[in-house]
């Protein structure tokens, strides 16, 4: 089966799905190689430590995060990016509430049979 997303997503038909309490993910486009996956933060929200064998950059819409990225501790805020390679344990709190736009080569498969 060929994985790929409809051609056009739209934001207020796209289900949001909670991954905690202060964290929930809106999965956009994707097809075998690039997924694209709205984050939404409430202040004090984190992104537990973790790593995965995709590719992942990491736009900040909106808000101010304290980003640590194989041991590299910084503050991004809006008009930020992270670029986070295979394997690399990462990870993040929010500190102002905002928006990431995580982007993952490939697509991250998991994030779809949940």
């Amino acid at each position: 089966m060929e994985l790929r997303s409809k051609t056009f997503l739209f934001e207020e038909e796209t289900r949001w799905e909670a991954v905690n309490e202060n964290v929930k993910r809106q999965i956009m486009a994707y097809d075998e190689q690039l997924m694209v996956v709205k984050v939404h933060f409430a202040t004090g929200g984190i992104g537990d430590p973790h790593r995965h064998p995709h590719t992942q950059s990491t736009f900040v819409a909106s808000g101010v995060f304290e980003f640590t990225v194989e041991g590299e501790t910084q503050i991004i805020r809006t008009g930020d990016c992270v670029y986070i390679h295979p394997e690399a344990l990462h990870g993040c709190q929010c500190l102002e509430a905002g928006i990431l736009i995580d982007t993952f080569s490939p697509a991250r498969r998991d994030f779809l049979s949940e």
